[in-house]
């Protein structure tokens, strides 16, 4: 049985969400909370498998007690939020503080929530069982040498050198970054530490509804050397701008170097699939590809991490030890195609060393 804390300002969002909840026979609400000072106490007491959190409460809205919670006593948060811009911005921060994943949350008093119900609760039958050792610690944090960076809500934009030297040049390297659960954490780990004189493409695939992966691309632009963006039709792979893949759309790239979005079908449930870019970027760079797998549940980039093995390239998988999720990268390294496995505050140095070609095979321990 999954014991689940529901922490809402609304009290007709409670009852909703209380009464959809409990009618699953694998779960059970312990109780609800009206805003964060309330769920911390209730979380002490009760200790819930999972967390539903709002963001938008009085006393102590949910930013605030989702530090607290990661803290205090690490345990899978569920963000329930708006698909407005403001409620994207809003979810990206979350999941960089710490929270697992997000549901869009039902709007108005007519609560269209049978379109998110099974969602919600897919998910949270999914992370009832989340190692919380890998919440709240340090260990995601550590190790930042390269970072140039800010952090914070108040963070200030990194200043970048656009169009002087690098922009513009041919791009003869690439490096597709795929992710999916604990990926917008672990892109703000890693996406801020590669150099702005990194002579490489850099394309980013995160599983993400429209509008979400717009506010990432934003939010780590803010805090990188990189220029980052959110990819256009026709935008060119060039050193020093990272792109990022569109919710809802598949990200390729031509052999001239320009990219393309398309619509065909999902992969593995998904679309933006890491598959898709990284096929074409295989064919397109062959051995100047570089493909990097971070924490995500299922086992999208195996096949295209294969399809740049095979061209001659290099893939890095995320270490076990600091995956929330550890899917996609444990998929890549029973592959047996994993050139390095590293913890996650050490991904950006072997990026930049394969890109510089120091290519000697590590593995986590090294």
């Amino acid at each position: 049985m999954v014991r689940v804390l529901i922490v809402d300002d609304s009290a007709y969002m409670r009852y909703v969400l209380r009464n959809n909840l409990d009618a699953d026979p694998d779960i059970t609400v312990v109780d609800t909370a009206r805003d964060g000072l309330d769920a911390l106490d209730k979380i002490a007491a009760l200790k819930p498998d999972v967390v539903t959190l709002d963001l938008e409460m009085p006393r102590m809205d949910g930013f605030a007690a989702l530090k607290r919670i990661m803290a205090e006593f690490p345990t899978p948060v569920i963000i329930l939020s708006s698909l407005s811009q403001e409620g994207a911005d809003a979810t990206i921060r979350a999941l960089r503080l710490g929270a697992v994943d997000f549901v869009p949350k039902p709007i108005g008093k007519a609560l269209s929530f049978e379109a998110v119900r099974e969602e919600l609760l897919g998910k949270i039958k999914q992370f009832s069982g989340l190692n919380t050792a890998k919440l709240g610690t340090p260990q995601l944090r550590q190790g930042l040498s390269r970072s140039q960076t800010k952090t914070g809500p108040d963070a200030s934009p990194v200043a970048k050198n656009i169009g002087l030297g690098s922009r513009g040049r041919d791009c003869r390297r690439v490096v597709v970054i795929g992710t999916s659960t604990g990926g917008p954490r672990a892109l703000h780990e890693v996406v801020p530490q590669l150099p702005a004189s990194l002579p490489a493409g850099v394309l980013i695939v995160q599983h993400m509804p429209p509008g979400f992966t717009r506010s990432l691309a934003q939010r780590l632009n803010d805090l990188s050397p990189l220029e980052i963006k959110e990819a256009e039709p026709g935008d060119v792979v060039q050193p020093g701008l990272a792109l990022v893949a569109p919710g809802n759309y598949h990200m390729t790239v031509s052999r001239t170097g320009v990219i393309a979005l398309d619509q065909r079908p999902p992969e593995h449930g998904v679309r933006p699939a890491v598959d898709v870019t990284m096929e074409t970027t295989s064919e397109v760079y062959g051995g100047a590809a570089i493909g990097v797998i971070l924490t995500g549940m299922g086992c999208d980039g195996t096949r295209g991490a294969k399809l740049i093995k095979e061209a001659g390239g290099q893939i890095v998988a995320e270490d076990e030890s600091t995956c929330v999720i550890y899917g996609m990268p444990r998929s890549v390294i029973e592959a047996g195609v994993a050139d390095r496995i590293a913890p996650l505050h050490r991904v950006a140095d072997e990026i930049v060393d394969l890109v510089e070609g120091k290519n000697a095979v590590r593995s986590a321990s090294s």
